[in-house]
């Protein structure tokens, strides 16, 4: 028996259009199709797999949670480091570069528009190739 892979995570969002706009430009994930569910929403993909599902809950009294709840970030083994931090500096947002000790991986950190923390890593290897 094995839980497997991480499938996708939820945002659920009062700013639809700001969250696509992010995951799509400064991610470079996109927007995909999604099931004619009864409420708005989104989902972008990453190499055709839905990776982000988004839930507009503008039309509801929900209140708009300001970050990632108990979750502290959200990571994508992610390829083009400096193409990365590039297009977060051409972009203007703000974001935090690291190597992890022992210099196998490099991150960047970003947060996204309802300020859940996306972690981006890197393996420093095929990075330097």
């Amino acid at each position: 028996m094995s839980v497997g892979m991480l499938d996708h995570f939820n945002i659920r969002t009062r700013k639809l259009a700001e969250t696509v706009r992010f995951y799509e430009e400064i991610l470079g994930l996109t927007k995909g199709d999604r099931p004619e569910f009864t409420f708005p929403g989104a989902w972008l993909y990453s190499d055709g797999k839905p990776v982000v599902h988004l839930v507009d809950i503008s039309p509801t009294s929900e209140p708009q949670k300001p970050d990632s709840g108990v979750i502290h970030h959200i990571a994508f083994a992610s390829r083009d480091f400096s193409g990365m931090k590039q297009r977060l500096e051409s972009k203007g947002f703000a974001f935090r570069a690291r190597e992890v000790p022992g210099g196998a991986l490099w991150q960047i950190f970003v947060c996204d528009p309802n300020g859940v923390m996306i972690e981006l890593n890197y393996d420093a290897a095929a990075e330097q190739g």
